[in-house]
């Protein structure tokens, strides 16, 4: 899988959910950017991706397009706390950085059954 990592106001404009749902088809997997918004943020959700926010803005500016990165603490994942986002840089320096999430419990539940409409088909 990939991820995308972007700048403020991510997905203005793409509150259709055509717009979340692409890059989950295309075997993304995260969206790593300084701020969403606000229903585009859901829509991803639902379509079982994670949207995620640098903790520190100024961590955008760290990462480059070669770099190789890994989300820690997906099995834990819970309402509230931050993961960390590995990024290996091509000279295999390590570099870790803090990312929020707005995910709620019942969010966690689509993400983990892959999206809404899974969850809602476990029923």
């Amino acid at each position: 899988g990939w991820v995308v990592i972007g700048d403020d106001n991510y997905g203005e404009g793409s509150s259709r959910e055509h717009a979340a749902l692409e890059p989950r088809h295309l075997g993304g997997r995260a969206i790593i950017v300084k701020s969403f918004a606000r229903i585009h943020e859901t829509n991803l959700k639902k379509q079982g991706m994670l949207p995620l926010t640098f903790a520190d803005p100024a961590d955008y500016d760290k990462i480059d397009p070669t770099d190789k990165v890994s989300i820690l603490g997906l099995t834990t994942l819970t309402p509230g706390k931050p993961l960390t986002l590995q990024v290996k840089k091509a000279n295999g320096s390590t570099l870790d950085i803090t990312l929020n999430h707005t995910f709620n419990a019942p969010q966690i539940g689509w993400f983990k059954a892959g999206s809404a409409l899974n969850k809602m088909s476990e029923k």
